[in-house]
């Protein structure tokens, strides 16, 4: 099982999940799924719409935002929308879980939802460094 690492408490970052990680992201209660990565950046992970699959038949939500390197203006929108909507805690995932920590962190910065020092310390306890991130 992939580990979820908890940075709020609607917002939780993973490495790459696999299909069976999907149903206990279920049963953790997460609402909806996050894919910040593009598929076949490796041979072995699995496909996008695998997972897709998988969230859907466990009654939750599943969105792509691929990022290559860092987030783009628009996919940072993306993200703050989808969690904007989702219907309950999110679980967004990529290879390591940097991508998607930093582009909802650079989401929440820009929205002034929170402060420079407040996410550097959330990033932290979730076991990411966003200092340089974050200016």
């Amino acid at each position: 099982m992939t580990l979820f690492r908890r940075v709020t408490d609607q917002f939780s970052v993973s490495p790459q999940i696999a299909v069976g990680d999907v149903a206990q992201a279920a049963r953790q209660g997460f609402a909806l799924i996050i894919n910040n990565r593009p598929d076949g950046e490796d041979p072995a992970q699995p496909d996008g719409a695998e997972i897709a699959a998988a969230a859907r038949a466990a009654g939750l939500d599943y969105v792509a935002i691929p990022v290559r390197g860092g987030p783009d203006a628009g996919q940072v929108q993306a993200q703050l929308d989808a969690i904007e909507e989702a219907k309950g805690p999110v679980l967004a995932y990529c290879r390591s879980g940097t991508r998607s920590i930093v582009t909802w962190a650079i989401g929440q910065a820009q929205s002034g939802a929170m402060d420079r020092q407040t996410l550097v310390a959330l990033g932290t306890d979730a076991g990411y460094d966003l200092t340089g991130i974050l200016g």
